[in-house]
């Protein structure tokens, strides 16, 4: 299709997420009832995560070329929490009916210190590698979903017990600081392999949307700590990490209200997810209306009916579940003209 193509989509995100021309919301129609079941993400699952990814990518390429939505198809290279706190050393949990978590083993500020950077040759890490090699080579083209990005503060809250980590911060900030300054030289030294390697534009892992230039993080333990804890410790490193790779997109599921004023100083933030209750989400939307785009959901009736109910200046993205085709066409349909798209 030439109005929709892949290309097409790809513009309106990078777009959108620069800011650029008239505000315009995205939509993405998740109509997968042939959806490949995911295998464990496990290493020594690696070639069936590899096919798992490639049929999901073939499923969701065919579904562009007669579903007219925003959703740019891409090779997820999907993982668990863990695969940064893995790669200093600590044990990792595999249940057969979830994701599998690092488990903390620092329990003290004095083993910090003790505590060696590794490098992206780490077992957990290479690995991933290894699947993004695999499926680029069976396309060159398509982007890359990311791995599962936590913030270096988040990660250093899987590897420190939460019991003595929060705690520590009035404590012992120098060791938070330290342990937090460790993941983000091991983030960037796989963040600057993996975009040398694969390109710069990707797929974002939570939740799903292509960016064309940047990085994509989760940031879910500043609902815990004050808006000065924030700006303490949490702030500089998201700045770091935004200036390097040139912009940031963040999910946050933690009752993080009290922190949206931080969240609009993270330099060039350009798409924030707040995944809480809808009475939160809806306070959202003006807050950040001329900010970034926003990806919550949570607004009254059918999806095509929400461009009408958000700011006027925003720049959203709505998610849409039908069950049958003809539905998923429908809402397309609706949805694009609701966008105010010809």
């Amino acid at each position: 299709m030439t109005t929709n193509s892949i290309n097409a989509r790809k513009a309106r995100w990078s777009r959108q997420l620069a800011g650029e021309g008239a505000p315009e919301h995205l939509f993405q129609v998740w109509y997968e009832p042939d959806a490949p079941a995911r295998p464990h993400l496990w290493p020594e699952k690696k070639a069936e995560r590899v096919e798992w990814a490639w049929r999901l990518y073939e499923m969701r390429r065919a579904r562009a070329e007669w579903l007219a939505d925003d959703m740019v198809p891409g090779l997820m290279a999907t993982t668990g929490t863990e695969i940064f706190a893995a790669a200093f050393g600590y044990p990792v949990m595999q249940p057969e009916d979830d994701m599998p978590f690092a488990r903390p083993i620092i329990t003290d500020a004095s083993q910090v210190g003790k505590l060696k950077t590794p490098g992206i040759d780490a077992p957990s890490l290479a690995v991933l590698f290894e699947i993004a090699d695999e499926l680029r080579a069976r396309d060159r083209e398509a982007p890359l979903g990311i791995v599962d990005v936590q913030s270096p503060m988040d990660v250093a809250a899987l590897i420190w017990d939460k019991n003595d980590f929060y705690v520590a911060m009035l404590e012992a900030p120098e060791a938070v600081r330290e342990l937090a300054h460790k993941v983000l030289a091991l983030q960037t030294a796989f963040f600057d392999a993996w975009f040398a390697r694969y390109g710069r534009d990707f797929i974002a892992h939570c939740p799903y949307y292509y960016i064309p230039r940047g990085l994509t993080l989760s940031e879910d333990e500043v609902g815990i700590v004050n808006a000065e804890l924030f700006t303490e410790f949490f702030l500089p490193e998201l700045a770091a990490l935004s200036d390097r790779y040139g912009a940031l997109g963040m999910h946050c599921c933690a009752n993080s209200r009290h922190q949206w004023d931080n969240f609009k100083k993270i330099p060039n933030l350009q798409l924030l997810n707040i995944t809480q209750p809808p009475e939160v989400t809806r306070l959202a939307y003006p807050f950040f209306a001329e900010h970034c785009v926003q990806y919550h959901g949570n607004l009254d009736g059918p999806a095509w009916e929400w461009p009408a109910q958000l700011p006027p200046a925003s720049r959203a993205v709505i998610d849409v579940y039908p069950e049958t085709e003809d539905q998923a066409k429908e809402a397309a349909e609706r949805l694009w003209e609701a966008c105010g798209r010809e």
